[in-house]
């Protein structure tokens, strides 16, 4: 074993070449025995092996700079670096981050999570060098499904005014995102693949162009750019003004080594940014992983000898009510369409594409451009539903206002992974959509506390004539089985689902938006409060919040969102308006990024759990209602 030996990219670089083929199959051997025993991001990290052995083996990182898009394939980077021995706690609270962090090694250069900044980070990086008077090259590796942001091609047309970057642009194309890789860029990437002719050709060209004197020289090349057409797809990363290079095959690594090699040293001699295009399989060395590597993009834990089996069938999730919804409401209403930014399975959409080909949408990893899609199909008397991940509808803020809410368009937004995702950790969770949707003029936000919530929300969303969200966390909730009709709920009102007994003095009232609602009823248990559901955040029930803060004398506003600017505030600015003041005690998300770990856990360590509501209720409001909840606090944090 040769790995165990590898504690950093320096020892690596110890080892002859011909021994680099079986560090990849250890390090490959390594990651299928880890990441099955954590769960994470599989079959991408197998499909980047050999690739990341050549990089470290050939660039001298971390001096070289090394900028992972997205992050989904950095494990075997990780595990080159000096952190194998820290796999084990992947994704794990205080363990390895799933994704690059700066704060963990200085091998990552730049933390990722979402796709398609890596480009303009590398050219920030290399420019940087060139200000400081550093010789340094900076190397991107960015998948094909992120490239179909327009993020990356605004990198590039930026890139090509530096003609002396040292910046190479690596493309991990192995026709895949998370789902299969959509567009005409796909499309086009395939179209090279079967460029032959054209390689041998500019080989030829080439070889032919070196013997040359320089005047003719830079004539026949002039004659040699007009002539590709005639011989292959144009090279659209030429005319961005990279040097293009490919497409070669990502695990080999007798082609990989000697063309990185060069590279470097193009890029070091002042020849301006390359692009390398490199093919890889997603899953590779594991057959099952080849197969499907849909499937193994992002399991559980599980037994790497036996492969993934199907799970036994619990409580239905959120995602899965969202996907049920959308079938059943698609059969109801034909101008009904479903859009998605590559999160097909993710979100829920594998059935209604199915079942609606004509009317399904995956618009490849374009955010900005999902959300005016929708507005456009709105326009002309559609009834756009765009599902997408609070965190990824961050990406479309402007389009979101511009294009949608100014516009008064009757979009629905389905937002998944609502509040903490657990495992992904900061760049994943979505903590911040009622602070920036509430803000917005005809927006419209709701907020279920369970399953059967959720369908009714969404329906309700569905029939307003102007834009909405509709937020829901991660998984499973409390097991509340939805209903079968499609049924909406009043606009703007919530409901009372514990009323309190206590005496006039130490009556309180949790006023709860989400699934927060059932740790807010344990909770007031011992305390003897009132329990409300508020399901809006904006058309807030301020008919039901003055009524409430009227009969009770103190208040706690509950979500799994950022206090700052949430739901909260939202209260809180209402009773000002209404000249009502009673104390009131905010509980949300801190003003603080929250690292990745175990739901619960993570839950509980922000007071977000039963025990935390009673604790925080017990520590803020005065001795004449600490009393009665205090035994809730105390017997809960045991």
């Amino acid at each position: 074993m040769i790995l165990p030996t590898i504690n950093d990219p320096s020892d690596l670089r110890k080892l002859s070449r011909e021994e680099l083929p079986l560090i990849a199959e250890e390090l490959r051997q390594f990651i299928v025995e880890s990441v099955s025993k954590t769960g994470g991001h599989f079959s991408s990290n197998l499909g980047a092996v050999e690739l990341t052995v050549a990089l470290h083996y050939v660039f001298n990182t971390p001096e070289d700079r090394l900028v992972w898009d997205v992050g989904h394939q950095s494990y075997p980077h990780k595990i080159l670096t000096g952190r194998r021995e820290r796999m084990h706690s992947l994704r794990q609270f205080s363990g390895l981050s799933g994704f690059p962090r700066r704060a963990e090694s200085h091998y990552d250069t730049f933390g990722t999570g979402h796709s398609s900044t890596s480009i303009s980070a590398a050219i920030g990086m290399a420019r940087a060098a060139q200000t400081k008077g550093e010789k340094r090259v900076v190397v991107a590796v960015i998948g094909d499904g992120a490239m179909s942001a327009g993020m990356a091609y605004e990198a590039m047309n930026n890139a090509g005014i530096y003609e002396d970057l040292p910046l190479i642009v690596i493309l991990n194309d192995n026709d895949m995102s998370i789902s299969p890789a959509v567009g005409a860029l796909n499309r086009y990437l395939a179209r090279l693949l079967s460029g032959q002719f054209y390689s041998a050709t500019k080989k030829g060209i080439d070889r032919a162009l070196s013997s040359m004197a320089p005047p003719l020289r830079q004539f026949a090349k002039r004659l040699e750019d007009h002539a590709k057409g005639m011989v292959s797809p144009s090279t659209i990363f030429e005319e961005f003004g990279f040097t293009y290079f490919g497409p070669i095959d990502g695990h080999d690594l007798d082609t990989l080594l000697p063309m990185l090699q060069n590279l470097r040293r193009l890029a070091l001699e002042g020849g301006g940014p390359q692009f390398l295009h490199v093919i890889t399989r997603k899953g590779q060395g594991y057959e099952l992983a080849e197969a499907d590597p849909v499937m193994y993009h992002g399991p559980g834990k599980f037994n790497h000898e036996e492969g993934i089996k199907p799970a036994a069938v619990g409580k239905q999730t959120f995602t899965q009510v969202f996907g049920e919804w959308l079938c059943d409401m698609a059969e109801a209403d034909s101008r009904l369409v479903g859009i998605t930014p590559a999160m097909r399975e993710g979100s829920g959409l594998v059935e209604f594409e199915k079942r609606f080909p004509l009317r399904y949408y995956d618009v490849g990893i374009a955010e900005q451009h999902s959300v005016t899609f929708a507005a456009g199909m709105a326009c002309e008397g559609l009834k756009p539903v765009v599902a997408i991940y609070s965190t990824f509808l961050q990406r479309a803020y402007d389009q979101l206002i511009h294009d949608v809410a100014i516009q008064d368009l009757p979009v629905v937004f389905a937002l998944d992974r609502a509040g903490l995702v657990g495992a992904d950790g900061a760049t994943h969770a979505g903590a911040y959509d009622i602070p920036f949707l509430r803000c917005i003029p005809n927006m419209l936000i709701m907020t279920p506390a369970d399953e059967a919530e959720c369908r009714d929300l969404l329906t309700t969303a569905f029939h307003q004539p102007h834009p909405s969200a509709v937020r829901y966390p991660r998984g499973a909730g409390v097991g509340r089985t939805p209903p079968q009709e499609l049924r909406s709920l009043p606009l703007g009102k919530g409901e009372i689902r514990r009323q309190t007994g206590a005496a006039v003095g130490n009556r309180l009232a949790i006023l709860s938006f989400g699934t927060l609602l059932y740790p807010a009823l344990t909770a007031a248990e011992d305390c003897d409060a009132t329990v409300v559901n508020m399901r809006f955040v904006k058309p807030l029930d301020t008919e039901l919040l003055k009524k409430v803060a009227l009969e009770h004398d103190f208040l706690v506003t509950l979500e799994d969102g950022s206090i700052q600017g949430g739901a909260g505030s939202a209260c809180l600015e209402a009773l000002t308006a209404m000249a009502i003041n009673k104390p009131l005690l905010q509980l949300g998300l801190p003003d603080e990024f929250i690292e990745h770990g175990d739901y619960n856990l993570l839950m509980a360590k922000c007071g977000l759990d039963a025990a935390g509501i009673g604790a925080a209720i017990a520590k803020r409001f005065p001795s004449t209602i600490r009393a009665q909840i205090q035994p809730l606090a105390q017997s809960l944090s045991k």
